[in-house]
């Protein structure tokens, strides 16, 4: 059984969704003692939600039966502390499959991954989200909307399925943004800024609240000191610590984004706590150019042993 639901979940998901990483072996298997160090640690910083198979989790690079080991790894070292949200997608029946296999191993709702599909239409996603809200038996969706091309009618009636209590808006359009969520106010559904840390006051300036994250796995802490200083207005502070953690995101968008898990992933080998490489098409391993310069901010963080 979830153990958050209702008012609790809701208000969880106005602060930081972290994305957790897949840890994998040195054969590539996925592995669940890499992952307890960086759960217990975002815990202990007061990230509010972690979320398995986003994806910073690499869900794309996952068999089907590796996502759904993934999501329960994560739930036995999340361990009923905070809430949990399972991504699921790809095909209607993969997702509906892993909807099923999430909510059994204890995740408190479903994170809905945007159809990447080349010929999506509005309706074929109504009907998409529709069929996993069957499947997940009544566990809360937060639906994961990179681009808003389905347009605004459409995004209003995905809004509207009863199960869905969130929205992680993940492109980079705050107006469009306010806009939905004018439309959708009598919902109170939770609005979280979907582009990490650097998006989020923007955000937050249309009412959105909270922030996904990758930093979480790295810095946790950072992260929470970013949220409380949008919390309470304190617009400078805020912008000092993004300004400081800039050159970690700036890392991870490189090479066409494709460096974006490497460096998380690059920067827990050097600070002891390996959860192995990413996958192809991925970028593996950083530069030595890259490499150098993780190092240094690391270094400069007081992160490495």
């Amino acid at each position: 059984m979830p153990s958050f639901q209702g008012p609790a979940l809701r208000q969880a998901l106005n602060g930081i969704s972290g994305i957790l990483v897949t840890p994998f072996d040195a054969q590539d298997r996925v592995v669940a003692a890499p992952l307890k160090p960086v759960v217990d640690r975002a815990v202990q910083a007061g990230v509010q939600v972690l979320v398995a198979n986003g994806n910073t989790s690499e869900f794309y690079g996952l068999q089907a039966a590796e996502a759904e080991r993934a999501v329960a790894i994560a739930a036995d070292c999340v361990a009923g502390r905070v809430p949990l949200l399972a991504g699921v997608g790809r095909s209607v029946g993969e997702a509906c499959a892993l909807a099923r296999v999430s909510r059994d191993a204890g995740a408190d709702a479903l994170m809905v991954h945007q159809p990447p599909d080349p010929f999506v239409s509005p309706r074929g996603v109504l009907a998409y989200v529709q069929r996993i809200a069957e499947a997940g038996a009544g566990l809360p969706l937060v639906l994961y909307l990179r681009n808003e091309n389905i347009g605004l009618d459409a995004i209003e009636a995905l809004c509207r399925i009863p199960e869905v209590v969130g929205i992680k808006w993940a492109s980079p359009t705050p107006l469009v943004l306010a806009a939905a969520m004018r439309r959708t106010a009598d919902r109170q559904l939770a609005w979280v800024g979907g582009l990490a840390e650097v998006w989020a006051p923007p955000f937050y300036a249309v009412g959105a609240r909270g922030f996904t994250s990758g930093l979480i796995n790295v810095l946790p802490e950072r992260s929470v000191a970013i949220y409380n200083a949008l919390e309470a207005a304190d617009q400078p502070l805020a912008m000092r610590l993004i300004e400081e953690m800039l050159p970690f995101e700036e890392l991870r968008a490189q090479e066409n984004n494709g460096t974006n898990v490497t460096v998380v992933k690059s920067a827990l080998q050097l600070m002891g706590h390996d959860c192995g490489a990413t996958r192809a098409p991925s970028a593996w391993p950083l530069t030595d150019r890259q490499q150098q310069q993780l190092r240094a901010l690391l270094n400069g963080w007081n992160l490495l042993r």
